[in-house]
């Protein structure tokens, strides 16, 4: 008799979001913007704003906490911890590893990932290897953001775009058929033009004259990140469809990265969803803005009682990078 297939599958889902809302409305009267600008554009309402002095870390650790204290798993048990983020709380150590000395997970592997928005589908690929190996049987991905320390809100372009926020989702090995089902991960180098921040690396260490110039802030190119991320987002969403044999009405639900609602109707029409006549597009960009590696966490856990065991979910993302992919993953909870 075959010997059923170890697949990683989610477990449990936490999240955490800030208390400040900062809406469109008082955006308005910091930079020259307006709701319905922004409304058109984007499709954000609002977004959560860590205030204090409060690193990433604040909002990863408070994600962890709830999903272990809520589901009984002992800190021991976590095997691996992978944070995707892009805001660190510093260069090193890891953020990874703060929040596990912040969460009493002693002796688990940890390291930070960063593939700016499509981190947690790279972290989620990554540690499902880590449980199907054999390599450990519990891991955690954190995915958290706090984008308002690196936006500039002098730039009405990108300010209105970015919220803080984090995800967690435990892993955990099953062989009833559920969890990571097929994963397609791509990257193509020429994004580095169009969506970065110049200063704060090596190659531009932090200077007076960087600081000065507001040079360790998000820069986009709007229209050329919009091109990729639509045609590359949509494409890869389509082609994981066709390449395992599914029809629109075997997807329960899509959840995009929440970064754009063009893109997102995009990507949805691509793979044969009308968005407006079905419920299974997931959105709530309008909430939280773009938390970038955050979106998806936060996505599921804002749906999670939508969700049945053996769902078809597909989760898309696109990222600076570029970076983008897909993944097939059948709900275990």
């Amino acid at each position: 008799m075959e010997t059923p297939k170890l697949r990683a599958a989610i477990t449990a889902i936490e999240a955490y979001v800030p208390d400040y809302i900062l809406t469109n409305e008082e955006l308005s009267t910091m930079v020259d913007t307006s709701d319905e600008w922004i409304m058109s554009r984007v499709g954000i309402r609002e977004r959560r704003i860590l205030k204090g002095e409060h690193g990433m870390t604040f909002m990863a650790v408070k994600a962890v906490k709830a999903l272990l204290e809520k589901n009984n798993v002992d800190p021991s048990e976590i095997g691996a911890i992978i944070c995707s983020t892009v805001t660190p709380d510093m260069v090193f150590p890891s953020s990874a590893s703060i929040i596990a000395g912040e969460c009493g997970i002693v002796d688990a592997m940890t390291f930070d990932m960063n593939a700016a928005c499509a981190g947690f589908i790279h972290a989620l690929k990554t540690a499902s290897l880590y449980i199907e190996s054999g390599f450990c049987k519990k891991a955690l991905i954190v995915s958290g953001e706090k984008m308002s320390s690196i936006t500039d809100y002098t730039d009405r372009n990108t300010c209105p775009l970015f919220g803080d926020g984090a995800g967690a989702v435990l892993l955990e090995g099953r062989t009833d058929g559920t969890g990571l089902q097929d994963a397609i991960l791509r990257t193509d180098g020429v994004g580095k033009e169009f969506l970065y921040m110049y200063a704060g690396g090596s190659l531009h260490p932090a200077t007076h004259e960087t600081v000065a110039n507001r040079q360790h802030y998000i820069y986009q190119d709007g229209k050329n990140v919009f091109k990729w991320a639509v045609t590359k987002m949509a494409d890869v969403s389509a082609e994981i469809m066709e390449r395992n044999n599914l029809q629109p009405e075997d997807i329960a639900y899509l959840l995009p990265h929440q970064a754009n609602l063009r893109i997102i109707d995009a990507v949805a029409n691509r793979m044969g969803i009308d968005k407006d006549k079905d419920t299974k597009v997931l959105v709530n960009i309008d909430k939280y803005g773009n938390t970038s590696s955050a979106t998806i966490p936060i996505l599921i856990w804002d749906n999670q009682s939508k969700f049945k065991k053996g769902d078809n979910l597909i989760f898309s993302s696109f990222g600076a990078g570029f970076a983008w992919g897909s993944v097939w993953l059948k709900w275990s909870i």
